[in-house]
Parts: C-alpha cells; sequence; structure tokens
C-alpha cells in the first residue's frame, strides 16, 4: 500500500492513494481558517468505521439478512495534552429491517472484532474498544422502531505466549 500527501498551500494537503484516488486534507478551523478537508486524525475514525462496517454488511448479507439501512457511528476520545492520542472508542452499529436476527448481529460484529478488521485490531491495541448495537425494525408506515440494542464485549483470545 502507498499513499501520498501533496501540500496545497496553508495548511491544505491533497491525499492520493496507491490507486490515484485524492482525498482533501485540512486542519481546524482556528488553524487554517476555513473546514478545506478531513482532519489527519478524522481519517483514523472513518477507516475504523468503514473496516469493520464492511465486514459486518458483507457477513449480514452472506446470512441473508433483510437489511434495508447500516451505518456505523464512531465516538473516540482524545488525551487533552499533546500529542492528543486516543484514548478509548466506542462503536455503534445501527441496523435497519426487517426481522433482522439479533444472533446474526452479535455473530457478524464478532466476527469482524476478531477475526477480519485489521483496522479494530491495530486500535485495540492501543486503547479499550466498546461495540455497541441497535437493531431497528422497519414498519408498514416508514418508521422505524428500536427492538434491541446492547454491548457485544469482545471474548478474552487465548494467550498465545
Amino acid at each position: 500500500m502507498e499513499a501520498k500527501v501533496q501540500w496545497q498551500g496553508n495548511l491544505r494537503f491533497t491525499g492520493i492513494g496507491d490507486k490515484g484516488l485524492e482525498l482533501p486534507l485540512g486542519s481546524h478551523q482556528a488553524i487554517d481558517g476555513n473546514y478545506s478537508g478531513f482532519r489527519p486524525m478524522e481519517l483514523f475514525a472513518i477507516g475504523l468505521a468503514g473496516c469493520t462496517a464492511m465486514d459486518v454488511i458483507s457477513i449480514m448479507l452472506k446470512k441473508r439478512q433483510d437489511v434495508t439501512d447500516f451505518n456505523v457511528q464512531v465516538h473516540i476520545d482524545r488525551a487533552e495534552e499533546h500529542p492528543k492520542v486516543f484514548t478509548k472508542a466506542v462503536i455503534n452499529y445501527h441496523f435497519y429491517g426487517h426481522g433482522i436476527n439479533e444472533a446474526a448481529v452479535v455473530r457478524s460484529i464478532e466476527l469482524s472484532a476478531t477475526r477480519y478488521c485489521p483496522a479494530q485490531a491495530m486500535m485495540g491495541e492501543i486503547m479499550p474498544i466498546d461495540l455497541k448495537y441497535y437493531i431497528y425494525d422497519d414498519q408498514d408506515n416508514g418508521e422505524q422502531i428500536l427492538v434491541t440494542s446492547s454491548v457485544f464485549t469482545v471474548p478474552e483470545l487465548e494467550n498465545s505466549n
């Protein structure tokens, strides 16, 4: 994997991935004067959300769950002092659909957390990550009713030492 950032002036950059896709990078308004792009630390949060979201929805579709909408929200706490490292994350999985099976949700989250998501594995080495899920049922009138919500606890992995 290769990545590059190209300076655009002030604190604006363009990030370029190894496939040539571009992403605007910027700084906080108080520093740069505008929101010209993603702040680099935001990309860690987006990467974490995107990595686990792709795993989870892929597994849910393989399990033939009737998911009509899905999103993953990540909240990350940071230290108050520089370098303001991440100290804790909460990942909230929101599933919308018809008759979504809670066991399928739990298994999908578990597989992402313990086997497939490298972002979660790496970040989990440096900070605690809480996993929460919310399952909503689509109603005929367009409303969505919360059916259940819970916290998923990652099982302790066997120590390989």
